[in-house]
Parts: C-alpha cells; sequence; structure tokens
C-alpha cells in the first residue's frame, strides 16, 4: 500500500495541470474539483490531514514540482496565524459562493467557477510556494484549514495513527523540524511522544530525513 500512496503522490500533479489546461477550453469539467474540495475534510475525520500530504494533486505538484524552485525562506508567521487562515477561507470560499449564485443555472457558466478558482489558487500556490516553502499554500488552504479543524475534534483524533518518537534514539539535532513542509515543530512534541499537531500531512518527510531513523508511524 505504501509503494501505491507513494506513486500516486508522485504523479498526481499530472491531473492538476490537465484540469487547468483542459478547463479552460471545456470547463464542463469543472465540477471534478469537488472531489478536492470535499476529500481533505473527508478524510481528516479517519486520518486527519492524510489527504493533503499523499492524495492532493496540488500538493503532489507542490513537493515534486515545485520544491525544485523554491526559493525555501522562511514563511511568515501571518500565514501560520490563525486569524488570517480563517479570514481567507472565509473570504475564498464567500467569493466563490458568490460566483456560484450568479452562475447558477448555467452548467458552463457553474463549471468555469471552479475552473477558475483552482486556475487562481494555483497561481497563489505558485507564488507563495517559489518566495518561500513549497508547501506554504498549504499553509492557508481553505480546504486544509476545514481539515485541520476536523482533525482537532476529540471525537476523531484518537483513532488516528501519528508520527512517534523512539526517544532512546533521538538526538535533538532538529532535522525533522527543519524539513516538516508545512512548518511543524516536530522535536517539540517529543516529550509528548507522538506528533498530535493538526496539521501534520502524515508526509513522513520527518521520518525520511532523521539520521537517527527515531521517528516511525504508529
Amino acid at each position: 500500500m505504501e509503494k501505491v500512496i507513494k506513486f500516486f503522490h508522485n504523479w498526481a500533479w499530472l491531473m492538476l495541470v490537465i484540469y487547468c489546461v483542459v478547463g479552460m477550453f471545456y470547463p464542463l469539467i469543472g465540477t471534478a474539483a469537488l472531489i478536492c474540495m470535499l476529500a481533505p475534510s473527508i478524510v481528516a475525520v479517519f486520518k486527519g490531514r492524510m489527504w493533503c500530504g499523499n492524495f492532493c494533486p496540488r500538493g503532489s505538484f507542490n513537493d515534486r514540482i515545485l520544491s525544485k524552485f523554491s526559493l525555501r525562506n522562511k514563511v511568515p508567521g501571518l500565514l501560520k496565524a490563525t486569524w488570517f487562515r480563517l479570514t481567507f477561507l472565509i473570504l475564498l470560499m464567500g467569493a466563490f459562493a458568490i460566483q456560484i449564485v450568479f452562475a447558477w443555472g448555467n452548467i458552463y457558466e457553474v463549471s468555469f467557477v471552479f475552473v477558475r478558482m483552482i486556475i487562481i489558487t494555483t497561481v497563489i500556490t505558485i507564488i507563495l510556494g517559489v518566495s518561500y516553502n513549497q508547501r506554504t499554500w498549504c499553509m492557508i488552504c481553505p480546504m486544509g484549514t476545514m481539515a485541520h479543524y476536523i482533525a482537532k475534534l476529540k471525537l476523531f483524533a484518537g483513532k488516528f495513527r501519528y508520527i512517534a518518537f523512539n526517544k532512546e534514539k533521538c538526538v535533538n539535532c532538529k532535522v525533522c523540524t527543519k524539513n516538516c513542509p508545512i512548518g511543524i515543530d516536530v522535536l517539540s512534541h517529543k516529550s509528548e511522544g507522538t506528533v498530535n499537531d493538526a496539521d501534520c500531512l502524515k508526509c513522513k518527510v520527518c521520518i525520511e530525513k532523521c539520521p537517527k531513523k527515531s521517528l516511525y508511524v504508529a
């Protein structure tokens, strides 16, 4: 299963590129975006933000393509602030809803609203990814933010698998924290034993980068 997930993540970015290009000429494919809009929240009920780290076409694009051009600068604290994330969620989804209302009744127009939103947010993703970290968009993504809050609910959180520490092997080198694509201070969770941050993408980058192999999925 791990090999299948990795293969999908390596190539899912092609779906985003095809969607944006084809959507400009054949907007009826636009509503297919609903899959990636709803999936993060649905998967979050069972796996946290696993969709974002392993199955999202844009996440794949960020990791496989955008990472090659990223300047890897420090992400501004503003983009991580709760109030900013929630404000961005309300404004973006509000604008999307208003466009849908005005286009309602015309399937072509409704579909193109989806295409236009995906193209615009992809452009923002590229700008942020090149300027800062390739996964900067994922810190403010409305779908990711909703998945974040679902993952925080105690009703679901206890059922997840988490990144865990083998404390005896860990030497506090902070390699895990430095390489986390979403900017989580992984090492700060060592005392808890597991990375319980609701933004953890379950991408396993910290596990792969750990020189002492002190991290694993529990």
